[in-house]
């Protein structure tokens, strides 16, 4: 008898944590909700990516920071309720990134070089320690932000164009640089 009270009582628990965890996935009520939770998320993922903008090995600290920014992307699909696809993703985020290049070439060399200078010693660490993580936080921000205003306006995966949001990337571009300096 005691053993099955005590059953119950573990399966109470396991009952509300999994409520709990419910609740705190369950999406927001308004669309203002939504959008300030979309934004939090943005925010909190730029900080991480400019904290793997640190990271000393070339080539590992992009890799870290594309593997934030799908998780960001796969975070925001669930908050808009957005079908998610690790492989459309990454071929989203690719080709961000490849429609990136002609409004911000800058930025978008900025973060391969800033990432091979960290194989020269002292100056190249130095450097590549002062911009990789606002060049890293700046792109996860802008991207982030791109994707809200898409997923906001009912868009998914599927029909996400680049070519739509090049002015938006290059307002968002100028204002991460300046927030992801405040990181």
């Amino acid at each position: 008898m005691a053993q099955s009270t005590t059953e119950t009582g573990a399966k109470s628990k396991l009952d509300a944590e999994r409520k709990r965890d419910a609740q705190e996935l369950a999406a927001p009520a308004t669309d203002a909700e939504r959008d300030e939770m979309a934004t939090q998320l943005v925010t909190r993922f730029s900080k991480w990516s400019a904290a793997a903008g640190l990271i000393p090995l070339p080539i590992v600290d992009l890799v870290a920071v594309g593997g934030i920014q799908l998780q960001m992307l796969r975070r925001l699909a669930e908050i808009y309720d957005v079908p998610f696809s690790e492989n459309r993703g990454k071929s989203v985020l690719a080709s961000l990134a490849g429609s990136i290049i002609p409004v911000g070439a800058g930025a978008v060399a900025a973060t391969g070089l800033m990432s091979a200078l960290k194989v020269v010693p002292a100056l190249g660490m130095a450097l590549a320690a002062v911009t990789m993580p606002v060049v890293s936080g700046g792109a996860t921000y802008a991207i982030g932000k791109v994707f809200i205003q898409h997923f906001a306006s009912g868009g998914t995966l599927l029909d996400f164009n680049p070519g739509d949001y090049r002015e938006f990337i290059k307002k968002q571009t100028s204002g991460a640089q300046t927030s992801a300096s405040d990181l």
